[in-house]
């Protein structure tokens, strides 16, 4: 549990708890003090999957459990604690695939729409990446339109979805050294529903009943979501709506405003977001909205909806997961519209306390209570003008129990791997080079991916921002997505002058050299394929080995609580990247299964899971990793800088 006095670290967020317990609305923060979670279902030891369950097969705690009882620890069926264990994991595995893979379909499927003409409010924006993307998956450019080769685009990627054999496109993204080991193991995805469906199989009762052989298939349907689904929506998410760019924004519940109509965005699909922000600045809604009494509409984000239209619209974010129920108990919001993933079921009964409408919109995801209007892509700007128009409807019932928090800081954000490659190299130049000469000559000593959820069962914020802070101050750069970014945006590090403050002396050198913050905002988290993307540059750009897990690089999401984190770190873990959780962890009621992941991952994939509930020591296992990398590499002595005289100049020529 958090601690009940201290439940953030935000104090926008802890002056709305107060305010929430004052006005009789039951938040998140509440419901956990009342929630205990069960210690045998966090520890995967509880087996529901068949109905002579559920069987619950904890281990005897405080002390080593003898022969005889693990020889009696199994369910009803005979199944091990090896074998529940791992089914329940690689059951995380496959839901949080499953969800990134059908957002990439509804992009693939939006995408498709706009390059035949038939949702006329979205275009290609982004001819480059429309164009590389194409090279990437051998579609023919020639003297063909782009919307012609977005079809071809659009029709390859659909099929990724349903393919039956053979590899993922993506997968020839990836270092040589890697698709190599993926084959070797038996583990590239062959199709991104298939290994859902596979592994949801595999993991019924009386099927796989080997934890080698289902962790196996959990790396299998993990990949199909980092290269495969997830990969998917981000690329064409750019190329629909324009590549992130580093934009200057603000964050936190102060930027909600008291004179005009405030709609919150939420959720994980890009297509409303993206027309909101557009028709939110039509003179017609404006003056409609003055007609209501407000001088304007103020468009706020909230969760990984906000990191989208942050990064190409400059939209301030309200507030991460956490915080979706405190905007509505500021009493300013007109309206809160939803589509899908992380969504509070809670929203509609703490909106029952104010004015705020929940406007659902997408058919997947209903909340009862909740209005809904669907949005429809073919038509997407009146689809948007009439969410709007309810939110701006709503504006003359806000009553006066009315408190916005002052709290809100400035950001730098979307750092995508075009544009970092362009900062660091210019427009023709563009190369990591600078990066990995800065990682040799140690000025950095490695990097580091901090991304994920809040969670309730610590204190909001604070294990994200721990653990950054020693990792910057340790000359790490760090590379966030998600609710993780949004919590260090908050406290100040996503700005330039954050490095001279927090970072030490050669990580600060290098980001005042080119102008960027310690911390780069990389976007949503289904972007994390930026991540792999940004590996795998740095690996073709040479110097630091030749696959991603030689580079000295780490991975956490301390404040983890989605099933979709799990399959992100496992997929990051198999693409040879280490990676440490927090909180909790969900495989600890197997000794044999946690172990295997720890320790005999890394033989396999070279990279491995650890989980550590303190950021600053898990911060210290990344760092621990980042130099016995840079030690396998030869770089981890100081090099002494010579001063070339013409002569040595010579000599070395003549060599």
């Amino acid at each position: 549990m958090a601690d009940k006095e201290n439940k953030s670290i935000d104090q926008a967020t802890v002056e709305m708890i107060n305010k929430a317990a004052q006005d009789g609305a039951r938040v998140v923060f509440e419901r956990a003090e009342t929630i205990k979670p069960c210690p045998i279902g966090a520890e995967g030891s509880c087996c529901s999957l068949c109905a002579m369950g559920p069987c619950r097969v904890p281990l005897p705690k405080g002390r080593e459990e003898t022969p005889e009882e693990k020889k009696k620890r199994t369910g009803v069926c005979g199944a091990t604690a090896e074998t529940i264990a791992a089914r329940n994991f690689v059951r995380k595995i496959a839901a949080g695939a499953a969800a990134h893979g059908d957002h990439g379909r509804r992009v693939t499927e939006a995408f498709l729409l706009t390059a035949k003409g038939e949702a006329p409010d979205f275009e290609i924006k982004d001819e480059q990446k429309l164009l590389q993307l194409a090279l990437d998956i051998g579609i023919d450019i020639g003297d063909r339109s782009n919307n012609e080769i977005a079809i071809d685009i659009g029709e390859a990627l659909i099929k990724e979805f349903g393919k039956q054999e053979g590899e993922l496109l993506f997968l020839k993204r990836a270092p040589l050294k890697r698709q190599e080991l993926w084959r070797k193991l038996g583990v590239a995805p062959r199709g991104i529903d298939r290994e859902v469906v596979e592994t949801m199989h595999r993991t019924h009762m009386g099927v796989d009943q080997d934890y080698h052989n289902l962790l196996l298939q959990g790396t299998r349907a993990a990949l199909a979501d980092g290269w495969g689904g997830s990969m998917i929506a981000t690329e064409l998410q750019d190329v629909m709506f324009g590549n992130p760019a580093p934009v200057y924004s603000q964050i936190n519940l102060g930027v909600l405003k008291e004179d005009e109509v405030n709609l919150i965005i939420h959720g994980h699909e890009p297509h409303l977001a993206e027309i909101l922000a557009v028709v939110a600045q039509d003179p017609e809604m404006i003056e409609y909205a003055k007609s209501k009494g407000a001088k304007g509409i103020n468009l706020a984000g909230m969760c990984c909806t906000a990191n989208e239209i942050l990064m190409r619209h400059g939209v301030p974010i309200a507030g991460n997961f956490l915080q979706q129920e405190l905007a509505i108990v500021t009493g300013a919001v007109e309206a809160m519209v939803v589509d899908v993933q992380c969504i509070m079921q809670g929203l509609v009964d703490v909106a029952s306390c104010f004015h705020t409408k929940i406007i659902t919109t997408d058919p997947r995801a209903k909340i009862e209570g909740a209005t809904h209007m669907e949005f429809d892509e073919r038509k997407a700007a009146e689809s948007a003008k009439n969410i709007l128009r309810t939110a701006i409807d709503n504006f003359p019932n806000r009553g006066k129990n009315v408190r916005i928090p002052n709290n809100k800081t400035d950001l730098i954000a979307g750092f995508s791997h075009e544009t970092i490659n362009y900062l660091l190299g210019g427009m023709f130049r563009a190369s990591y080079r600078p990066l990995n000469d800065n990682i040799i000559n140690g000025r950095i000593r490695g990097v580091a991916g901090v991304v994920g959820c809040n969670n309730v069962r610590v204190t909001h914020d604070d294990v994200h921002v721990t653990m950054v802070k020693e990792l910057i101050k340790n000359d790490v750069l760090v590379l966030q997505t998600g609710c993780a970014a949004m919590a260090c945006a908050k406290a100040g590090l996503m700005t330039p002058e954050a490095a001279v403050k927090y970072a030490g002396e050669g990580l600060a050198s290098v980001c005042e050299a080119v102008g960027i913050p310690p911390v780069l905002h990389l976007g949503a988290c289904i972007d994390n394929s930026r991540i792999l993307i940004a590996a795998t540059a740095m690996v073709k750009d040479g110097g630091l080995g030749d696959d991603i897990s030689d580079l000295p690089a780490a991975g956490a999401a301390p404040e983890w609580m989605s099933e979709k984190a799990i399959t992100i770190g496992q997929y990051f873990v198999g693409s040879g990247v280490f990676t440490v959780f927090g909180v909790t962890w969900p495989t600890l009621g197997s000794k044999e299964v946690t172990e295997y992941l720890f320790k005999d991952f890394e033989k396999m994939y070279g990279g491995m899971w650890a989980f550590e509930p303190d950021p600053i020591k898990a911060a210290g296992l990344m760092i621990e990793h980042i130099d016995k990398k840079r030690k396998a590499l030869g770089i981890d002595k100081a090099r002494e800088r010579v001063l070339y005289d013409m002569a040595m100049r010579r000599e070395l020529e003549s060599v």
